[in-house]
């Protein structure tokens, strides 16, 4: 299982786009056949940071799901609303593997 965490640099002034945006992953990525564990936006803090959260069995599965969402027709006006608003001024994906599994019990 991967985690993929993509780190996005936004345009503060903009963030009600981008929860519109991350609203509407909200339902074409899992749909699309990844597990998302949520995206997120400024609050406190950084008014230019939010990220995407989603688990994937593998990289080939990442191609597969990418495949399904491109195709998707949420995913594809997500993707044509980001460009056409320009919320999103820069995004990085960092693939992770979990390394504290199995985990300790809560006391």
């Amino acid at each position: 299982m991967l985690t993929c965490i993509i780190r996005y640099h936004i345009d503060p002034t903009k963030r009600d786009q981008f929860a519109r945006y991350a609203q509407n992953w909200g339902q074409a990525i899992p749909r699309s056949g990844a597990d998302l564990i949520g995206y997120y936006a400024p609050h406190e803090g950084s008014s230019t940071l939010a990220y995407g959260i989603y688990n994937i069995d593998s990289l080939a599965a990442y191609e597969a799901y990418r495949a399904r969402l491109a195709a998707d027709p949420l995913g594809r006006e997500n993707y044509a609303f980001a460009q056409s608003e320009k919320f999103i001024l820069r995004e990085d994906r960092t693939f992770l593997k979990c390394a504290s599994t199995p985990h300790g019990e809560m006391r």
